[in-house]
């Protein structure tokens, strides 16, 4: 490690926010990133524990005290290339992960774990400025077609694996735009959607085709989910026409309360709520459900929940 003692010297220093008053004016994220220079201070926290905790308490199994000791030592072209061995979107997970490697971290033992999330977002932004994430396209084609069904993370993942293995990669997306739940779902204000379009360029570079406006199905779609699709094509269709088929639909279907009163004008499920609005941030339409004036109340305290909230604030709610 570049700083054996960072983590007794250095505390450890969050995103800054946009203060509430000038966020709740606009969709635009308002958690910012780390400035170079704080980033690699950050990085220096890292106790390179020998028996990195951090890595197994990630999801993708991030190799995080290498890219931690790369910031801090100022190889940030190099922490790039050690972040995508790994995670094919740190533009994504820095934004939206719960990032449970913080929650391992060995620090935490008796101080604040390492800011792993924060660091993660410093690398992939300075990756894009910089131009350093360029198509990666495969020498050998293989000849093979694959479809994959779903075009929210897993299935842009798989797409982008498989398009630089050599074959031919066709995603299929029921919504008006590729991007799953991480268009739909989730708020401007925590994630830009201009994310997923700079990613969708490198992947289509690679030889990766979007058709969105899709529906893969022989049934019409639960109660409580979105269908924007144009087309039906059925399973028996694809397995036709693909070598091999990958389903990465996710899960949409919401829970439902056998409550009283639940069948009343101005209950709403989650994403019936988030999809119109993200939709109308795109500038595709307007959302026919607003929470201007109106005292809201949300059931679910995880992040689907926080997103109403702060949608309704930017609607202007009472409460």
């Amino acid at each position: 490690m570049g700083k054996p003692t960072g983590f007794k010297e250095f505390e450890r220093r969050p995103e800054p926010y946009v203060p509430v008053g000038e966020r709740l004016k606009h969709y635009k994220e308002f958690v910012l990133a780390l400035s170079d220079e704080d980033a690699a201070v950050q990085g220096a926290r890292c106790m390179d524990c020998g028996i990195p905790f951090c890595n197994n308490g990630c999801p993708v199994n991030n190799i995080i005290p290498d890219w931690n000791d790369l910031v801090y030592r100022g190889e940030w072209r190099q922490a790039i290339e050690v972040l995508h061995s790994t995670n094919n979107f740190p533009e994504f997970t820095s934004r939206i992960c719960p990032a449970p490697c913080e929650a391992a971290c060995t620090l935490n033992i008796n101080d604040d774990a390492v800011g792993i999330k924060s660091i993660e977002r410093a690398i992939i932004d300075k990756a894009w400025s910089e131009g350093w994430i360029k198509p990666e396209v495969a020498a050998v084609k293989t000849g093979k077609k694959i479809a994959i069904v779903g075009s929210g993370p897993a299935g842009l993942a798989a797409a982008q694996q498989l398009a630089r293995a050599g074959h031919a990669v066709v995603v299929f997306e029921k919504n008006d735009r590729i991007g799953g739940l991480l268009r739909y779902g989730i708020p401007d204000f925590k994630m830009e959607k201009s994310l997923i379009d700079m990613r969708m360029e490198q992947m289509a570079a690679e030889g990766v085709e979007f058709r969105a406006g899709i529906y893969i199905g022989n049934t019409d779609v639960p109660r409580g989910v979105k269908n924007y699709a144009r087309e039906r094509i059925s399973p028996e269709q694809l397995i036709k026409d693909f070598d091999a088929v990958i389903l990465a639909a996710g899960s949409e279907v919401p829970r439902d309360l056998p409550v009283p009163g639940r069948q009343l004008e101005g209950v709403h499920f989650a994403l019936e709520f988030l999809i119109p609005q993200n939709k109308e941030v795109a500038g595709d339409e307007p959302n026919t459900i607003s929470a201007k004036g109106c005292n809201v109340i949300v059931i679910g305290g995880g992040d689907t929940g926080s997103d109403c909230v702060g949608t309704s604030y930017r609607h202007g709610a009472r409460s």
